[in-house]
């Protein structure tokens, strides 16, 4: 990582061989200021380290991924995935033991159904090795995304797909011939498996990352569309993640693991990855509730007594307030939990991060709040910092924004927004402010 205050760099280790990240150091060296993600390295003896990817045939240099954009509970522990937005990826165009000119292979990756788009292209996997599209078959990539490059798709995605250049592939014709592939929707997290023989087989595969097995999507014969070139296929062995092979870079995605193999791997062994991903327990319970110490699992219930049983969710992306009992959905109850984090532009103040949606936190825009995906930059991190005070009606907690401090998270007409008490905007009225801007934190909803 580098950090933006002073430029200095730091590797993040494990807490014990073959454990998990050191994000507590991760979190102390980016203390006060920001980090970005710069190396991504291979954890087996081939040392393929990725770096932020140098411009390609359709896209300029990228930058690197904020440190901070995704933190998950993974088995317990607190650690970090790697969010991309546009304009982010990285590269390595120098491998050892990655298949070349037809040689087989398989790949996964863990992912996220919540954050995506229809952009190109969020990949991982095989690609050329002079970030410029040397034709058909040169690349063979996990793609995941709600892109349908070939018509028609099914559903809304998003999809696992098969980029081999020059097309995402969901069968030897492009297009999908499995109607039911209508996608993973928005599943937190997901694994996404691509497996191919160089020569004239490639299937594709999708699992939910937390529980159940894999769903094969397509298995069968390398395509012969676009004048053919995939059989065989002519890999030239460079490693890209979180975009295309000439660095088409205006997809997003979220990566938390993934392995690339050489040769093609049994059915047997997917389905022990998928089981050995499962046990591992991602996004589950942080083990701390109903504080605001980070990494506490809370939900806000409203004091104002109109709504004394209603709570902040989101819903279609805004921030609302609804009635939340023991009764409700899980789904309801999912969208009502938040994750406390430090505050992303402020260590002394809170962020909330989304317990059902990975990387995404609360913020205010045009002073309404929503829940959308961190992108790292400036205006985001103080739009979703929010600094706790005693509540201003005596009861609970008020937490002011950051970045307009006279301004606190309000319901109003069970929307929520930062509010000023008396204002010109609607939702600054000065009837029940004090009440409407308390809180009482409670332990979450959500299991």
């Amino acid at each position: 990582m580098r950090r933006a205050s002073d430029s200095a760099t730091a590797n993040i280790g494990l807490l014990s061989a073959g454990g998990y990240a050191a994000a507590t150091a991760q979190g102390s060296f980016c203390t006060g200021t920001t980090c970005i993600i710069t190396k991504i390295y291979d954890q087996s003896s081939r040392h393929n380290d990725l770096t932020i990817e140098g411009a390609g045939g359709a896209g300029a240099a990228d930058v690197g991924a904020p440190a901070d954009a995704l933190p998950v509970t993974v088995g317990g522990h607190q650690v970090y995935g790697l969010e991309i937005s546009a304009g982010m990826g990285y590269r390595d165009n120098s491998t050892s033991g990655v298949a070349v000119g037809g040689q087989a292979e398989g790949m996964y990756m863990v992912t996220s159904g919540t954050h995506v788009n229809g952009r190109c292209c969020f990949d991982y996997g095989n690609a050329e090795t002079n970030n410029m599209d040397t034709g058909n078959g040169h690349m063979d990539a996990i793609n995941f995304g709600t892109e349908c490059w070939f018509s028609p798709c099914y559903g809304q995605g998003p999809w696992v797909q098969a980029d081999l250049e020059n097309g995402l592939f969901q069968s030897d014709s492009g297009y999908s011939k499995n109607t039911s592939n209508t996608g993973t929707g928005p599943l937190p997290f997901v694994t996404a498996l691509l497996k191919n023989n160089g020569q004239n087989h490639f299937a594709l595969k999708y699992g939910n990352a937390q529980s159940g097995g894999l769903t094969t999507t397509c298995s069968g014969a390398e395509s012969s569309v676009n004048g053919g070139g995939y059989s065989p296929m002519h890999q030239e062995g460079a490693i890209v993640l979180g975009t295309g092979g000439d660095n088409s870079n205006g997809s997003i995605g979220s990566f938390f693991e993934g392995v690339m193999t050489s040769g093609i791997p049994t059915d047997a062994a997917d389905d022990s990855v998928q089981a050995n991903i499962v046990s591992v327990g991602y996004g589950g319970a942080t083990g701390s509730t109903g504080s605001l110490t980070p990494g506490s699992e809370i939900s806000l219930r409203a004091t104002t007594s109109c709504c004394t049983g209603d709570y902040i969710r989101h819903q279609n992306d805004a921030a609302v307030i609804s009635s939340i009992t023991s009764s409700s959905s899980s789904l309801d109850k999912n969208d009502a939990t938040w994750i406390v984090r430090r505050g992303l532009a402020d260590s002394a103040c809170v962020s909330f991060e989304s317990r059902n949606y990975p990387g995404d936190f609360l913020r205010h825009y045009n002073y309404r709040l929503y829940r959308q995906p961190m992108d790292g930059s400036s205006q985001f991190r103080q739009d979703a910092t929010y600094c706790p005070t005693t509540g201003k009606s005596g009861t609970g907690t008020s937490f002011a924004s950051y970045n307009y401090p006279s301004k606190y998270i309000r319901h109003y007409n069970f929307n929520v927004y930062a509010a000023s008490d008396g204002g010109s905007n609607t939702w600054d009225s000065a009837t029940s402010w004090t009440d409407d801007v308390s809180w009482v934190v409670t332990s979450p909803w959500a299991p």
